[in-house]
């Protein structure tokens, strides 16, 4: 295989995480009686430009198909994120009824509305159909395509020259990154800014979040190497700021290469992080492997202990993460009876691969388990904060990554 960026041949490994069913796949009851089709989990590492990436055996149809089940709009801390992203932009690009935000992957719309509430003209770029639906239903208008050069270059042929292009945890989910951005710069209104969020690799190898690898996120992203690619593009990294969402992610702000505005002083600073934590080298990728089998033992420690007690665990969020660690861990119901999840769309269905079934979190009421295991770690306060119920029978919660914590 050969880099999606830069065709360097690939010769390093950053993990192998064996084989899973796509982390979205979710069951239906009819489905327990067919196979699953299971692809191989790996993730190399460009040496050139540095570029981490799974290897190539899916296609993002196989992905990304008409009954998706993320909802952006689950998460009340991912839609506060999202409206003081929105009063952010607004201000700081003096948007109005005149201007034009496109956002790509705009889900079920959780961050558009924002926008038109505002009466600030936007459009949604959105290949699943259960989350356009939503995002429609909002009055958001919704293109049913995937982005890339060719349908950025419609839009600029249609009128439609956006002042703001928005992709929120988007960019790592593309399997041609390169037509993408190529994409992003046909799109773009000169004078016009892009911002991309994604998880920052820095915090991904720091904390070992190995279990926000999944097929559906083709890339693994630091800035030097997005900066490589939008220069690459004809683009430039103008700005950049640190989040917490997700286990530390970046937001970067793009510009066209001959924009006249000065590049911020952020840019210069993360790099520089970047570069002292060696990311441009082999050495700190060569322990990641260790450390991610160490969490996995740890975690099937934890569950055949509380078997062997006689005690009852139930897990909470029936994440793509979650789906990782399980798949990876070989856990099955006997382990890990019930997950429970807020989303409705997602209940009554099972896990892909582990086959665990889903129900609404008024089953944790009913079985009372001893233990609560929070699968989406990034929003644990949220759920703990959701369900502090479970402490009235002695329940409590734990997370498996980056270490196990009982709390």
């Amino acid at each position: 295989m050969k880099c999606r960026h830069c065709a360097t041949p690939l010769l390093q490994s950053l993990v192998d995480l064996g084989a899973a069913p796509p982390s979205n796949a979710y069951l239906t009851a009819a489905e327990l009686t067919q196979p699953e089709t299971y692809y191989p989990l790996k993730v190399r590492l460009c040496q050139n430009c540095w570029l981490a990436q799974t290897e190539d055996y899916t296609l993002a149809d196989a992905l990304f198909t008409k009954d998706y089940a993320y909802f952006s709009s689950t998460s009340a801390s991912w839609l506060a994120h999202a409206a003081r992203y929105s009063e952010m932009a607004i201000k700081r690009f003096s948007l109005n009824e005149r201007s034009l935000v496109i956002e790509l992957a705009s889900n079920d719309g959780y961050l558009l509305k924002n926008f038109v509430a505002a009466n600030i003209p936007c459009l949604g770029v959105e290949p699943t159909a259960s989350t356009a639906d939503a995002a429609q239903a909002l009055g958001i208008p919704v293109l049913r395509e995937f982005f890339g050069e060719e349908l950025g270059k419609w839009l600029w042929n249609k009128g439609q020259q956006a002042d703001l292009i928005i992709g929120n945890n988007v960019y790592a989910h593309v399997p041609d990154i390169n037509n993408f951005t190529l994409g992003l710069k046909a799109a773009l209104k000169p004078g016009g800014t892009i911002t991309l969020e994604f998880p920052h690799l820095l915090r991904l190898l720091a904390h070992t979040q190995f279990d926000t690898i999944y097929h559906e996120h083709y890339s693994y992203l630091s800035l030097y190497t997005v900066a490589r690619i939008f220069a690459a593009c004809g683009l430039r990294v103008t700005d950049v700021e640190e989040l917490p969402t997700h286990g530390g992610s970046l937001r970067v702000y793009g510009c066209h290469g001959d924009d006249a505005r000065a590049d911020s002083a952020n840019v210069t600073d993360i790099l520089q992080i970047e570069k002292q934590a060696g990311m441009q080298s082999p050495d700190p990728y060569l322990t990641f492997q260790t450390r991610v089998d160490q969490i996995k033992d740890n975690f099937v420690e934890f569950l055949l202990q509380q078997r062997r007690l006689g005690k009852k665990v139930a897990a909470y969020g029936a994440a793509a993460k979650g789906n990782t660690l399980l798949n990876y861990a070989g856990i099955k119901p006997d382990l890990l009876p019930l997950v429970c999840d807020a989303a409705a769309y997602k209940q009554g269905k099972f896990l892909p691969g582990s086959r665990i079934p889903i129900f609404s979190p008024a089953k944790l009421n009913e079985v009372q388990p001893d233990y609560v295991v929070v699968f989406p770690w990034n929003i644990v306060e949220e759920i703990i904060g959701q369900n502090e119920h479970v402490r009235r029978w002695g329940g409590k919660f734990v997370t498996a990554v980056p270490t196990l914590e009982i709390r």
